[in-house]
C-alpha cells in the first residue's frame, strides 16, 4: 500500500468522477489502456474491485466509495505541494487558489484580480467557482470568499459585511408590465426564484420576512422562472423574464437594471475572507488576502 503511485489515486477520482475509462483518459491526457492498468494495479494493490460495468457505464463499489475520501485529501495535499512548488520564497509569484461562489467569482472579483496581476505578475491565479464550501484546512483552495463565518481556529479571517441584495428587473420588463406599489402586487408579476428550499433558501426567507413581515411566505410565492444557478437567475433578470434577486453593487453598474420595493427588501449577504494561518507570512497569499479584502470592501461600500 505504501508503493502505490499517487498517479493512480488520481486516475482512480477521474474514473469515479466521469464514470468511464475513456472520458478520464480524455481529461487526463493519457490513453484509455493506461487508465485501465492504473484501476487494475490499485485493485490489486487494495485488494478489492472498485468497479462495476453497468448500462449507465462504471459504478463505484463499497470499497470505491470508502477510498474516495482518502484519495481527494491525496489530490487536495498534492495540489497544494505543486502551488507551494511554484513560487519563490519571500517573492509575490507562484499560484493562489480562490474558492469563491459563482456570482462574486463571474461579477465581481475579476476587476480586483487583474489589478492584482497587474501590480504582480508574477502571481498565477487559480479561480474555483462554487457555492459549496472548500475546505481550507485540507489546502483544496488557499483563499476563500465565503458567505459564512469561518468556524476552524486554523484560519486567518477578515469580515467583510454584509453586500446587499436587492429585488431587481430589467428596464425591458417594467416597460411592459410596469412596477409593483407593495408586496401584495408581486404576485401578479413572474418572479425568478430557486428552483429548490434548499437550507440557505430558508433561511433568506426567515431573515426577510422577519425584517418584512408583509412580504409573501416563500410556500406562497409563485416562481414563474426556477433555477439553483445563481449566474442563471441574474441572467434571466438581465433577459427581462421577470423580477428577482440581485446583489445591489452589480446592479448599480448596469442603468437598464431598476430597483423593485427598495424599501421592502433588502438582504445583506455576509461575507469574509478567509486563507489557513500557515499562509500569513509568504508574500503571495497574504498580498492576494489583502487585495481581497481591500477590494471587496470597496465594492460593499460601492
Amino acid at each position: 500500500m505504501n508503493d502505490i503511485d499517487w498517479g493512480f489515486y488520481r486516475t482512480f477520482l477521474a474514473v469515479l468522477r466521469l464514470g468511464s475509462l475513456s472520458a478520464a483518459a480524455r481529461e487526463l491526457g493519457i490513453t484509455q489502456p493506461t487508465v485501465g492498468r492504473h484501476i487494475d494495479a490499485l485493485e490489486q494493490a487494495v485488494g478489492c474491485q472498485l468497479f462495476t460495468r453497468s448500462q449507465q457505464g462504471l459504478l463505484p463499489t463499497e470499497p470505491a466509495v470508502a477510498l474516495k475520501p482518502y484519495a481527494e485529501n491525496l489530490a487536495a495535499t498534492t495540489a497544494a505541494m505543486q502551488r507551494l512548488a511554484s513560487g519563490e520564497f519571500g517573492k509575490v509569484q507562484g499560484t493562489v487558489r480562490i474558492s469563491a461562489s459563482d456570482v462574486i467569482g463571474v461579477e465581481v472579483l475579476p476587476p480586483i484580480l487583474a489589478a492584482l496581476q497587474d501590480e504582480h505578475p508574477g502571481l498565477e491565479l487559480e479561480l474555483s467557482l462554487s457555492d459549496s464550501l472548500e475546505d481550507l484546512l485540507r489546502r483544496e483552495a488557499d483563499i476563500a470568499v465565503r458567505m459564512t463565518s469561518p468556524a476552524q481556529d486554523a484560519l486567518v479571517a477578515r469580515h467583510i459585511g454584509g453586500i446587499p441584495l436587492g429585488l431587481h428587473a430589467h428596464r425591458r420588463y417594467v416597460e411592459r408590465h410596469g412596477l409593483p406599489g407593495h408586496a401584495g402586487e408581486l404576485s401578479r408579476h413572474r418572479l425568478i426564484g430557486f428552483d429548490r428550499r434548499t437550507a440557505f433558501v430558508r433561511t433568506a426567507a426567515e431573515r426577510i420576512r422577519a425584517a418584512s413581515p408583509t412580504f409573501p411566505a416563500l410556500e406562497d410565492i409563485r416562481w414563474s422562472y426556477r433555477s439553483d444557478s445563481n449566474l442563471a437567475q441574474l441572467a434571466a433578470i438581465r433577459a427581462g423574464a421577470g423580477i428577482g434577486i440581485c446583489q445591489v453593487g452589480i446592479a448599480r453598474r448596469e442603468p437598464d437594471l431598476v430597483r423593485v420595493l427598495p424599501d421592502l427588501f433588502e438582504l445583506p449577504l455576509d461575507t469574509w475572507v478567509a486563507m489557513h494561518e500557515n499562509l500569513k507570512s509568504s508574500p503571495r497569499w497574504r498580498v492576494t488576502f489583502d487585495a481581497l479584502v481591500k477590494g471587496l470592501l470597496e465594492y460593499v461600500r460601492g
